[in-house]
């Protein structure tokens, strides 16, 4: 008989190796290809292409599944892509969307979320070293017959980890020129956490600095650059209080407010239920809903991921195992800290202390989250 307490024993029996929990991984096709378990969220390519904008910018919690979404979209568009890393998946379905989109496009991915640092210069060299590590991914752009001499020299300019101020802010829109010259395609551009550098910033001081650069960045590659096709930025914060976003022709915003892919972050109850049952640990449902559900995006009720998977893996090797919070110390509450020292005796700290205690309060909502 086949112990329900020990999920070890099962295996042992059913000679089945189950896929391995993903803790940690954000690489898409390390978790396709190396048997991690994924949670399909290709869907969020076709509702990407049904609505996008020229940028597009999802505002999400941290661990939420930002970084993975960004992978997934990176290893579908790009040109040279493996596309049976989509075999099985649900946009695999979407066989005409595939024909037209799948490893159609060149791709510049970066990551900010990188960039803690106690002083501006060294945050700059942490930015700088980002679209270095995206530059030396094409350097095959050196030996294309569609640059001229002059160009090749100033891509090797983006090689150079000290590069110029002048060649870090127009760092994305030199490699989308480039690409589009190699290619004859227009490019994505995506940018994962571009709102760390930021929050890192104003914590340390040195806020003005950043912003006058980020804003230089992606105002040089997302709003005066002919060779975007489109682009994608994830973040936790929609930072607004130095108007960043003043010179991006409106970017499509898809807030926790937004129907639009609001079950593209977060687990559905159906995907937990999945996970639960495919890992033979269904009897846990209940303390999995009790402990790890109640978010929500847009129309839907999300679970916390990276609770979940934590959960899942403790049970695996612990069946007795008393779930708890994961996610509480994952990233930092500086900001929220920060708002919360400066509100003083008012309203606002009676709410909170309410919100605590389990009781409940009304806000209207503005929308937008400032730095």
């Amino acid at each position: 008989m086949v112990s329900l307490l020990y999920p070890e024993a099962r295996l042992e029996e059913s000679g089945v190796e189950n896929k391995k929990m993903p803790i940690g991984i954000e690489d898409f096709a390390e978790i396709i290809t190396q048997d991690f378990y994924y949670v399909d969220k290709t869907g969020m390519i076709k509702e990407l292409l049904g609505n996008w904008g020229k940028v597009n910018l999802f505002t999400r919690p941290r661990r939420f599944g930002k970084s993975i979404n960004m992978s997934m979209l990176r290893y579908f568009f790009e040109i040279g892509t493996d596309k049976s890393l989509f075999d099985g998946l649900s946009i695999s379905n979407e066989t005409g969307l595939c024909e037209k989109y799948m490893g159609q496009y060149p791709v510049i991915s970066i990551t900010l979320k990188a960039t803690e640092a106690e002083n501006f210069l060294t945050a700059r060299d942490l930015i700088a070293m980002e679209i270095n590590r995206e530059a030396r991914r094409m350097q095959f752009l050196l030996e294309s017959d569609a640059l001229s001499s002059k160009e090749k020299e100033t891509f090797s300019s983006l090689l150079d980890e000290r590069m110029e101020d002048r060649t870090l802010y127009s760092g994305l829109s030199l490699l989308s020129e480039f690409l589009q010259k190699h290619y004859g395609q227009k490019v994505i551009i995506l940018i994962d956490e571009y709102d760390v550098p930021l929050a890192k910033a104003n914590k340390q001081g040195y806020y003005r600095e950043m912003v006058l650069l980020i804003r230089n960045l992606l105002e040089k590659a997302l709003k005066t650059n002919s060779s975007l096709e489109f682009a994608v930025l994830t973040g936790c914060l929609r930072v607004s209080r130095e108007s960043i976003f003043t010179g991006l022709n409106n970017p499509k915003m898809y807030t926790l407010l937004e129907a639009e892919c609001d079950e593209q972050f977060g687990f559905t109850d159906e995907e937990v239920r999945e996970m639960l049952s495919y890992y033979e640990l269904s009897e846990y449902y209940d303390v999995t809903k009790e402990w790890y559900d109640g978010y929500r995006i847009g129309r839907a009720s999300v679970y916390n991921p990276w609770d979940v998977i934590n959960w899942c893996n403790q049970l695996l090797t612990n069946p007795n195992k008393v779930p708890k919070s994961y996610w509480t110390n994952s990233s930092g509450n500086e900001e929220v800290q920060r708002f919360i020292q400066r509100m003083g005796n008012g309203v606002t700290k009676a709410q909170i202390e309410r919100l605590i205690s389990g009781g409940d309060c009304s806000k209207k909502n503005r929308r937008t989250a400032h730095l």
